[in-house]
């Protein structure tokens, strides 16, 4: 069972842009073996650091015109969205202290 919640084309305004924390988004699809490798590490951050911020899911079949607004040509992507804005990326499936490394600013 994932920590991450999955968001959509139609959700993702209100559960990202508008949230009122930093967002997480993991930019995946199922064939993505990288990204099934990925899944576990963010869920341990969605657990661990679920007061500081929200992990959520976004499957780029299911829903290309987000994947498209920011231009996701690689997956996974890891983008941390706050206030509405992309303020950090991470491309490719990484260590999880690789992750809090790179999103140590959202993550204390």
């Amino acid at each position: 069972m994932s920590n991450a919640k999955a968001v959509s084309d139609a959700s993702f305004g209100s559960d990202v842009l508008q949230a009122d924390k930093p967002v997480i988004v993991d930019f995946w699809a199922e064939w993505c073996g990288p990204c099934r490798m990925l899944s576990p590490i963010l869920d341990d951050l969605a657990a661990q650091y679920a007061d500081k911020v929200e992990v959520v899911k976004l499957n780029v079949d299911e829903n290309p015109a987000t994947a498209a607004k920011y231009g996701i040509t690689s997956i996974p992507a890891v983008y941390v969205f706050k206030d509405g804005e992309v303020a950090a990326t991470s491309i490719g499936a990484k260590p999880k202290q690789v992750l809090e490394q790179e999103f140590a600013a959202f993550l204390k």
